[in-house]
């Protein structure tokens, strides 16, 4: 029996597909750690979540989810955090879409100078953003008693639905202005001067040109908004300390409240939550894509 040995050349070609394959395979390798710990911190809890929420005292059902459509208390705080979050994000994206626009029409360092600023506020939030607004509007705030000096401001309370909506309006506007400025590098200069010369106003050229443009950007934007402020919790929890029913609030109070724990309950609340977020951002993507096919093929 004759054993056959491996050229030179077929060697050669074993160590190259070896070494292809290794090179290949390396980025899986490298998304390895990344996989583990979305698996533990995202699918996990999640799993648990749905596991928990249809676990009751009597076997699997879904009690918990008709006591939560029951009970007028629990749906007061998805309406009051659907009213805090809609304001918010309706003022945030107006202030951020004038912002927007300024920083399309101004020069190269001041917007390099602003959008960094964005940035940076746009990471103020939670527990110090609502303590500063407590040393600068609270009962006692500096700004607060100038004011109420003045004349201004008489039955303002920070710690109230209006107190919280300025808060999220103010961490809203960092993000609404990051998302909506790379979308007005849509509009063209050429087009204001042609509606200018076909004898259009300003105002007609924005409601007519400009709006229709920009609008799948202003509606995905106001979507991403909306999320962000239902699903806030810090920032109320601070400024509030659970005294405004807000669904966040009520999940915390069930897991890790003095008297009733009730994580299974806060389970089914957080099922809840996450629908109305997941159609929100099934929305959001519906929009995106639309858009996307419509850039396309007006430019196709």
């Amino acid at each position: 029996m004759t054993v056959r040995r491996a050229t030179p050349s077929a060697t050669r070609l074993i160590r190259v597909q070896g070494a292809r394959l290794v090179r290949r395979g390396l980025p899986f390798l490298w998304l390895l750690p990344f996989v583990a710990l979305f698996l533990l911190f995202q699918v996990a809890p999640l799993i648990w979540v749905l596991v928990g929420s249809v676990q009751t005292p009597d076997g699997v059902g879904l009690s918990h989810y008709r006591a939560i459509w029951d009970s007028p208390f629990y749906r007061q705080s998805f309406g009051n955090s659907l009213k805090i979050g809609l304001w918010s994000s309706l003022l945030g994206l107006a202030i951020a879409t004038l912002g927007a626009a300024a920083l399309r029409h101004s020069g190269e360092r001041v917007r390099r100078v602003m959008l960094a600023f964005v940035t940076m506020t746009g990471n103020f939030s939670g527990v110090p953003l609502a303590f500063a607004f407590i040393i600068v509007l609270g009962v006692n705030g500096a700004l607060t008693l100038l004011l109420r000096q003045w004349g201004v401001i008489e039955g303002f309370n920070l710690y109230s639905g209006s107190g919280l909506i300025l808060i999220y309006t103010y961490f809203q506007i960092p993000l609404a202005l990051l998302l909506l400025y790379p979308a007005f590098d849509a509009l063209q200069d050429d087009w204001r001067d042609a509606a200018a010369l076909l004898g259009a106003s300003r105002t007609r050229y924005v409601w007519h040109v400009a709006l229709p443009v920009l609008a799948p950007a202003l509606l995905a934007t106001f979507i991403i908004l909306l999320a962000n402020a239902v699903g806030a919790y810090a920032s109320a929890y601070a400024l509030t300390t659970g005294n405004i029913n807000l669904v966040t609030i009520r999940i915390a109070s069930l897991v890790s409240g003095d008297i009733f724990l009730e994580p299974n309950l806060a389970a089914a609340l957080a099922v809840w939550l996450m629908a109305g977020l997941s159609l929100v951002t099934a929305l959001n993507q519906w929009l995106i894509r639309r858009a996307q096919r419509h850039k396309e093929a007006t430019h196709g």
